[in-house]
């Protein structure tokens, strides 16, 4: 395992702009986040919002369940902690991701399971992590209904990188997530077919497919 420091852990660069204000933010989310998970009924987000062709893909295959930890870090300028996935990996090597993965008979639900797979991944303690809500399930074209969790976490924390899962983690600014003019649509073929996916790119680095998706669930839950 590799130990990481709050303090070494890769933070946006500083900058003049206004920070997104956490108060309005946590009091939308509690307001708007779903209070319990979105487990049953047609997931109305997923890869087939985009590609309406993904959906014949994934009703093909079994739905599993699986969760991510979206974690919004309370600092004074809030940021939301991503990972990269290690190079390695036999699925989405090498992708900017939320900490997650499948839910466990032994998990608590969606929570139990964000809550263990980061825990796993990048080692953060489960009880820094104050529960805001739920988005709505996203429907992967793998086949995995993701039920995203956002939580809030308190600044002073380390992590311990799983080098088996994770590469890298750092921070992304909530302002650049959350505002309208950083998303973006992108297209690539794929199969035979055109696959459209949001996107983001901060610092150089792209975030694309489930995880700007879900991101972008975000931005519309709270502030649309």
């Amino acid at each position: 395992m590799n130990a990481v420091p709050a303090n070494m852990l890769t933070l946006p660069e500083a900058t003049d702009a206004a920070p997104l204000d956490l108060g309005d933010f946590l009091a939308r989310a509690r307001s708007r986040l779903l209070a319990v998970p979105d487990l049953d009924g047609d997931p109305v987000r997923g890869d087939h919002e985009l590609t309406p062709e993904f959906r014949a893909l994934v009703e093909a295959r079994p739905v599993r369940g699986a969760a991510v930890l979206v974690p919004i870090i309370a600092r004074e300028r809030p940021t939301v902690l991503l990972t990269m996935r290690s190079a390695h990996l036999s699925s989405h090597a090498a992708q900017i991701a939320f900490p997650g993965g499948k839910i466990d008979p032994q998990d608590d639900g969606p929570l139990g399971a964000a809550l263990r797979e980061a825990r796993e991944e990048v080692g953060l303690a489960p009880g820094l992590v104050a529960p805001l809500g739920y988005l709505d399930a996203y429907l992967a074209r793998t086949g995995y209904r993701i039920v995203p969790v956002v939580g809030l976490v308190q600044p002073d924390f380390g992590l311990t990188l799983n080098p088996d899962e994770v590469d890298e983690a750092f921070e992304v600014p909530l302002d650049f997530l959350m505002n309208d003019g950083n998303h973006q649509r992108e297209s690539r073929e794929w199969l035979g077919m055109v696959r459209t996916f949001h996107a983001m790119t901060y610092e150089k680095r792209r975030i694309w497919g489930i995880t700007a998706g879900i991101l972008r669930s975000l931005y519309e839950r709270i502030y649309v």
